[in-house]
């Protein structure tokens, strides 16, 4: 049973989910991620915004706490206070924890709905079309777009503005508070990060050519499935070297994000091992408190995780951003098939 079947079949599938998901034509189809986004998704990406405001306001107060809790502890400050701001401490972490369980929730929906969206238009283009141009090359484009290209480019709508505003907004009010606490530690560690600024885009740069030609290839292969299923003679032999490639391709990007996450997790631990020697010699002289050094460590994890998943939202963005535009290109010339423009369906793979 296909989706559009599926719909009509099971009202709780229609309601309110399919509801919620734009069916577009060729002419209608956003031409950019972002404009897919809006269509899809605009009143929710408001909603999710407010919900990551509220998170990464609650994100700093913690060390705040964290760093009285330690500094009355070293000064032999009163029990029943540290005890209060305790329990704060842990109050804060749980609601920001019930805030991100929301928010996720609700992305993975948005999320969930942006798929239901591409899979249907996919679908009602491809079946859409006349006998005569409903070939093996369309449908095998058809099964690549619908099991495998269009989960990851929904999933990205749903944190596609939380999720920047969200880590964006941690970053700038923990390193705020750091700058407030002790301004030349919080400038050591902020240059330290600073050479992932150079690198970050070009690894990922290097790292959409493989998504995009690995995305074409595979294209490749559905089509060979479909119009050599027994893979036999030249067209088999053909269709190992596709997967060969998609192997190649695969590993290319595998080595490429993993080199990328080792030099950030450098980046990091030097960062940490500064701050702890700077701070230590602070401690030592008597500039700086015990707590405060406790603070910025904990405030060095606090920037790393945000930033690491920024770099991960911004390799997300434009590898989501290559397959949104190869598969709205196809959706496009699936469209100008099906009003005689005179292009074959075998033009999609392009």
């Amino acid at each position: 049973m296909n989706i559009a079947e599926m719909v009509q079949h099971d009202p709780n599938l229609a309601a309110p989910a399919a509801r919620s998901a734009p069916v577009f034509s060729g002419a209608t189809m956003p031409k950019t991620l972002l404009g897919f986004v809006w269509e899809v998704s605009a009143r929710h990406q408001f909603y999710l915004s407010l919900l990551s405001v509220l998170v990464f306001v609650l994100s700093t107060a913690p060390l705040e706490v964290q760093r009285r809790i330690v500094n009355d502890a070293f000064k032999g400050g009163d029990y029943v206070a540290i005890i209060w701001l305790a329990l704060i401490y842990l109050g804060l972490a749980l609601g920001e924890g019930l805030l991100k369980l929301v928010m996720n929730i609700y992305r993975a929906w948005v999320g969930e709905v942006s798929v239901l969206s591409l899979r249907m238009t996919v679908h009602r283009l491809i079946h859409g079309l006349p006998e005569e141009l409903s070939s093996a090359e369309a449908l095998g484009v058809e099964t690549s777009m619908m099991l495998s290209e269009s989960e990851p480019i929904g999933g990205f709508v749903g944190v596609y503005v939380s999720e920047p505003m969200m880590q964006g907004g941690i970053l700038i009010s923990v390193f705020s508070y750091m700058i407030y606490l002790q301004p030349l530690m919080a400038l050591v560690a902020f240059v330290v990060f600073c050479p992932q600024i150079v690198f970050v885009p070009l690894i990922q740069r290097a790292i959409n050519r493989r998504v995009a030609r690995r995305i074409k290839t595979l294209r490749e292969v559905s089509m060979s499935m479909i119009a050599d299923p027994a893979g036999v003679g030249v067209l088999g032999r053909a269709q190992e070297d596709r997967i060969g490639q998609v192997f190649g391709f695969n590993m290319g990007i595998y080595k490429l994000k993993f080199s990328m996450n080792f030099f950030m997790n450098i980046l990091h631990h030097s960062g940490t091992a500064l701050v702890l020697g700077i701070g230590g010699w602070f401690v030592v002289r008597g500039q700086t408190e015990i707590g405060t050094v406790v603070a910025f460590v904990s405030g060095l994890t606090k920037i790393n995780d945000p930033w690491g998943d920024l770099v991960n939202w911004f390799r997300d963005l434009t590898v989501t951003e290559t397959k949104y535009r190869l598969i709205a290109n196809a959706i496009q010339m699936l469209a100008d098939a099906k009003l005689g423009a005179g292009r074959e369906p075998a033009d999609i793979v392009e």
